[in-house]
This record gives structure tokens, sequence and C-alpha cells, in this order.
């Protein structure tokens, strides 16, 4: 058996976690984000160039779950949970360009990938007659559906949604109130960093972790972290075998978890050429590549909902993977996209390519846009299907994108949310008066 890869915390926490205990928490003890103690290092040559997406991840992750009780059950756990397809499409209008389409899981999102992984897991780790355990997840829009869907009806587990009022789409808001049964949203009256904190308070609350057994499904949660690290891998291993070149990703971000995926690839040696984080007029992550200190900041509303992010919890792994600022700012590149730079782009790409963007996705293309013609192979990311965000695209294009079967289907259900005050101790209270109960 080899040895196993332990983790530890990115404050410097002496405690050394194994996978499974690291899954099973989401945040370290001292509030810190889990990494391993290092990031293994892969061959291409390792990886099956006729495998699907779940047997890419299987090889990506074999040394992350090594020595560990879920080691054996990984192959299942990928097969289960990434049954789906992420293809990487030609772009026509520019030469060597593609997009990687993450929206084609039961939540129209990319998070999916994550969120079903997470969910296969604790399938395996909950223990007969354990008591159940309360998931939290704070979204932006797009996490608390993806992991609704993955953990809707499972045994043991209850999922707590918060997300901020008014500052999602209005599909994405029936999304989370359409579940029901061990699934509860409520809607927070403040921003996503209010939500965020909330969590990580009652994450690191003892007594009420006591009374109310807690877990995250956020990306501060490694085990949803790692899996999204499968989609970059396959593609970019199939460019690599069809083209000789690394492949270059523009990724649309708000909480770092999605570009810290594709960064850890690369760190491991799989073929990743340039990295670039397309971000919308929150400028923590564009001002401090600029070269200006990190500096977390409230955040505000814009068309691209789900990066509305001031303070982005993965920017402590970003400098655990790069410790020096030079380091870091020599690693990646971010851009800034306002909302009329999203509304352009979008109407643009309808008219000239027929090619309808959802506004996360239309940041990165943005990005490409002005990117010099060559021969560079890059992708944009494109982070969750257009019809999710009908209230934006039908007025700049005059219709409707067409609803996909999944998302139809969770529109056509009953949804509640909750109202809550952007308290920590409001919110513990409600878990203590809820959950608890």
């Amino acid at each position: 058996m080899r040895e196993p890869l332990l983790y530890r915390s990115t404050r410097g926490g002496h405690h050394a976690a194994r996978i499974n205990e690291v899954i099973a928490a989401g945040l370290a003890p001292d509030g810190g984000l889990y990494v391993p103690e290092a990031l293994p290092r892969l061959d291409p040559a390792n990886f099956d160039p006729h495998g699907a997406l779940a047997d890419t991840a299987v090889t990506l992750l074999t040394p992350f779950f090594a020595g560990n009780a879920l080691a054996d059950a990984l192959p299942d756990i990928c097969h289960e949970a990434l049954n789906f397809e992420v293809p990487l499409r030609p772009l026509p209008q520019r030469r060597s360009a593609t997009m990687l389409e993450l929206f084609h899981g039961p939540s129209a999102a990319f998070k999916d990938v994550g969120a079903r992984f997470l969910a296969a897991c604790f399938r395996r780790l909950r223990p007969p007659g354990a008591p159940p355990l309360t998931m939290l997840v704070a979204t932006s829009g797009d996490t608390g559906a993806a992991v609704a869907a993955a953990f809707h009806r499972q045994p043991g587990v209850r999922v707590v949604i918060l997300y901020p009022d008014g500052r999602v789409s209005p599909r994405q808001a029936h999304q989370l109130g359409c579940f029901g049964d061990n699934v509860q949203a409520l809607r927070v009256a403040g921003s996503f960093d209010d939500c965020q904190r909330m969590v990580k308070s009652a994450l690191n609350d003892e007594a009420l972790q006591a009374q109310v057994p807690l877990s995250s499904a956020n990306s501060i949660s490694l085990g949803r972290l790692l899996p999204q690290m499968s989609y970059y891998a396959h593609s970019a291993l199939g460019w690599w075998r069809r083209q000789r070149t690394p492949l270059s990703f523009i990724v649309p971000t708000g909480n770092l978890g999605n570009a810290l995926a594709c960064v850890w690839v690369r760190e491991m040696g799989l073929p990743i050429g340039e990295i670039h984080l397309a971000c919308n007029a929150n400028l923590t992550v564009p001002d401090y590549f600029a070269g200006d200190p990190y500096l977390p900041r409230p955040a505000i509303a814009t068309l691209a909902n789900a990066m509305d992010v001031g303070a982005p919890s993965n920017f402590e792994r970003l400098r655990w993977t790069f410790p020096y600022d030079a380091e870091l700012r020599a690693e990646l590149h971010a851009s800034s996209v306002d909302d009329d730079g999203i509304a352009e782009t979008i109407v643009r790409h309808a008219r000239n390519h027929h090619e309808l963007l959802c506004p996360h996705t239309a940041t990165a293309m943005h990005v490409l846009d002005g990117l010099p013609e060559d021969d560079s192979a890059w992708a944009v990311v494109a982070t969750a299907h257009p019809a999710k965000f009908e209230t934006v695209l039908e007025p700049l294009l005059g219709f409707a994108p067409e609803v996909p079967p999944a998302l139809a289907a969770m529109l056509e259900r009953r949804a509640t949310a909750e109202p809550l005050a952007a308290e920590d101790e409001v919110f513990k209270g409600w878990l203590r008066g809820r959950v608890a109960a």
C-alpha cells in the first residue's frame, strides 16, 4: 500500500489529516483551508487515451486518496458522479480557440462536478446509525443548486443553502428553493461574502458543532475542489494528444476554486499553458495581479452574479501554492470585465456567431476577444447554461434561450426560501432551533 498523502491547513496548523477526515470536516480546525502536504506529479502517459472523464479523474485523483479507506471506492465514486459530458468544442470565429462546456450536468452549471463527487464520497463516509450531518452551502448562484441536486433525499444528510437575496437570477433562486425534503434554502439580507462568513463562523463554532454536526459543500471543501481538476486534465490531455501543444484556459472566477483547480493540474505536470482569470467588476483579484496589495472588499452586484465575490476564500490556497507575491503574479493573468463589456459580448457573439453565452462565460469570451490573433490554443471555460440567466439575455437579445430538460424539470417544481438576517449569531440560532430540534 502506498504511503497516505496527508493534508494540513493553509494557516499553518500542526494537525495532519487524511483525505476522508478532510472531506468530512470541510474546513480545518484553525479556520484555514485544507491543502495536501505536497502536490503529486503525474505523467501524461499515465492516462488512458481512450478514457472518459471519469477514467481521467480516477488516474488524476488516485495519489490524493492513496492509503485511505476511500481509495478502493474511488473508481466507483468517479464513475457514479462524473457520468455526463464536458465537451471541448471548436469556436469557428478564431483559429485554435475552443469552448470547454461544463454545463451539461443536472443543475446546468460546472458546480455539478464537485457536488456530485462530494455526495458520492459522503455516501461511503457516513457510518450506519451516525447522527445526521448538516451540509452548509454559501452560494452566489450555482453552487447551491448543484449541491441540492447531488444530496437531495440522501439519507443522513441535511443541506442548508444560504444565498444573497435579490443577487441571484430568478431561475437560480427557483433552483435553490425547489427541492424540499432534506434541503432548506435561506435568502440572506446581504451579499455572498456575508453568506460565506456566516458558514465559516458556524463551522468554526465547537459548541454548535457538538449540537449540530456540520460540514461544508463550498469550494472551501477539498472534496469539491479535487474533482474539478478532472475536466481541466481531461480536456488538456485530449488537446495534447491531438495537437502536441499545451492548452491555455480563460477561467471565469469569483471565489477562485475553479481557477485553482486549473492551476493545480498544471502544477502536477499536465500540459496546460497559460491561465487567465476573467473577473467581473469586483476588483479584488484583478487589482492584486496588477500589483496592488491583496485587499478584500465588499462585493458589488453585477450581471455575472455568481462571481460577485470581494473576499475569495481560495486565495489562501493560491498563496500556499505560490508563497511569494512576485511568483504568484508571474503564474497567472487576471482581467476585469464590467457590465457593459459583458452585455456587449453577449450581443455581439449572438448576432455574429449565433453563440449564446451566460454572463460568466461572456467575461471569459471578452478576454479572448482582446487577445492577439495568433496560433495560441485558448479554451474559454463555459461555466453555466445561458438559460439560467434569461432575465439578462432576453432584454439584450429579444428572446430567451431554450431551457434544457433538467433545468425545465426543476422550474416546474414549487420553490420556497426562508428570509434570514446577515448575522452570524442569527444563523447559529437558526441552526440550533431548526436543525438541532
